[in-house]
């Protein structure tokens, strides 16, 4: 059995951050609660990354009402819940209705989860009937209307515009020939051209799927220098870098390695690979960073 924590320390405008641990784990290892989705300041959104992150690891994603809390005794032999960092919890039966199915199998009109839920300053569960959240998760095999959260911090506070902007990276998760995951660099060559300053840098990377991806970086004498990126086996010079915050870009800035590894810089001259790594160091300064709030301990 797999229990399902979730920490209610402060219910702010950002996520409600929970722990998902084995049973018995409890005194084995102390999980943190995710600071960064609770708080109530602009850092507390979610970046475009940890929102992938999330639907990567979800079934379903679906918006929700929490509709009753019912408290539970403590099961026989367990240990007692009294090591959170927040201070005592209590395990509660969460009961949610169903308002919008985002994307995964249907589900009824009503869902429900178990929670270990620190207790408020004044020894009571917090108060979370009516609370509307988005709920990123799996089905419990053989238990319908049961579900387990997809990842620790997997239930998040709704808006209107986080319910936008995971309706839209679910959009691209699931149209047909959507970039694929990055499996790694295979290798990176640099050809100079016929004229001075002239040259192509071709970086080839292998997908999870066994798909081609191929970034194109283009020399040419008193233009700036361009790239683009196909995800196809056609290789075109014509390609465009990513915008940001769209899955091609998530699949480059949170996989590439933040230099060429040791081996795949297969140019021909130590100057044409010292081109190729100036030139993957374009990409990557272009990519920009992939940003994530999520608490490492939480992915």
């Amino acid at each position: 059995m797999t229990r399902i924590l979730i920490t209610f320390g402060t219910i702010l405008g950002g996520a409600l951050a929970c722990l998902v641990v084995p049973s018995g784990s409890l005194g084995a290892k102390t999980y943190l609660p995710n600071d960064a989705m609770i708080r109530s300041d602009s850092a507390a959104e979610p970046t475009y990354a940890d929102l992938v992150d999330l639907a990567l690891a979800a079934e379903l994603v679906a918006r929700a009402q929490v509709r009753s809390v019912v408290r539970l005794k403590p099961e026989p032999g367990q240990p007692a819940r009294a090591a959170m960092p927040s201070g005592a919890a209590v395990r509660l039966l969460i009961k949610a209705r169903t308002s919008a199915l985002l994307t995964g199998p249907g589900l009824p009109e009503s869902v429900q989860f178990l929670a270990d839920v620190p207790l408020t300053a004044n020894g009571k569960p917090p108060k979370l009937a009516k609370t509307q959240v988005i709920i990123m998760a799996r089905p419990v095999p053989g238990k319908p209307g049961t579900v387990q959260l997809a990842a620790p911090d997997a239930m998040l506070t709704w808006t209107a515009e986080r319910e936008n902007r995971i309706r839209s990276i679910l959009t691209e998760l699931n149209t047909p020939g959507a970039p694929p995951a990055i499996a790694a660099l295979r290798e990176a060559l640099h050809v100079r051209g016929n004229l001075a300053g002239e040259g192509e840098t071709q970086v080839f990377l292998s997908s999870t799927g066994g798909d081609p991806v191929t970034l194109s970086i283009l020399r040419r004498p008193g233009q700036p220098t361009a790239w683009g990126v196909s995800f196809t086996d056609i290789v075109d010079q014509a390609a465009k870098p990513p915008q940001r915050d769209t899955l091609a870009w998530f699949r480059l800035a949170c996989a590439l390695p933040r230099e060429l590894p040791k081996g795949a810089n297969i140019s021909g001259s130590a100057a044409d690979r010292l081109v190729a790594a100036e030139d993957f160091a374009l990409v990557l300064a272009d990519l920009g960073p992939c940003t994530r709030r999520r608490a490492a301990n939480l992915r």
